[in-house]
């Protein structure tokens, strides 16, 4: 019989993302794409013939998975849990150095808005998320297991969602209406679960969103900018 645990194994999964090429690799994949060996080489500033042992230690891990294509593999977080940790453990990292404009650049684009996964964050994810709450589409509960408020979505809070194209009553039952991540940038929420997940969608497919060219990062247009002002009464102040 095997032996009962009690306890997780953080070290074992802490040792693997505390590497910091791993970590970066981590990182270029907590947009929710899937990406070779080769690019992900290139975004931990590693050679191919290193990238594989990095790899095997965060399959190790359960903190990615890999998909085959034909002779092609892909890379991609195992699930959503370890994009919420990663957003988790940058609120306490301290900041990295910025030594150059491009990266400067960069991080500037990530706080203004980027992709948690699946789903808004930034800046603008969290107004978003600010903005359901003052429309009564969501309301905060108290949650019995913490110290933090547990979000529903109100009685009255599919229409909105809907008459913006995401049918709030056919969401995957598998995952979690709504949830939330607190920003690392913001220190306040941004709407996660399947929720967060199909607006989102849908705004990429309004043309709403456009992706940035740093990983991650996402423009709003100005067709964004009107619409999430009159579809879910975001002040145009806090949109970027």
């Amino acid at each position: 019989m095997a032996p009962r645990t009690t306890e997780t194994d953080v070290a074992h999964v802490a040792a693997a993302i505390g590497e910091p090429s791993r970590a970066k690799v981590l990182l270029a994949l907590a947009g929710g794409g899937a990406l070779p060996a080769s690019a992900l080489a290139a975004e931990a500033g590693v050679g191919n013939s290193t990238i594989s042992g990095h790899l095997a230690k965060l399959l190790d891990a359960e903190l990615l998975t890999v998909e085959l294509d034909g002779r092609h593999r892909y890379y991609r977080l195992a699930t959503t849990d370890v994009a919420r940790a990663l957003e988790q453990l940058a609120r306490i990292a301290r900041p990295l150095p910025v030594d150059s404009l491009n990266a400067d650049t960069r991080a500037k684009a990530l706080l203004r808005a980027r992709l948690c996964y699946d789903h808004l964050a930034g800046r603008l994810g969290v107004a978003l998320m600010s903005a359901l709450l003052a429309d009564g589409v969501l309301a905060a509960e108290p949650d019995p297991a913490g110290p933090d408020a547990a979000y529903v979505l109100t009685a009255h809070g599919h229409r909105e969602p809907t008459a913006f194209g995401v049918d709030t009553e056919r969401l995957p039952h598998r995952r979690a209406t709504v949830r939330y991540c607190v920003d690392w940038g913001e220190r306040r929420h941004h709407l996660a679960g399947a929720l967060g997940a199909a607006v989102t969608t849908r705004m990429f497919a309004c043309a709403w969103l456009r992706r940035g060219r740093y990983r991650r990062v996402v423009h709003l247009t100005d067709a964004g900018r009107e619409g999430l002002t009159a579809t879910f009464g975001v002040p145009a102040d806090d949109l970027v």
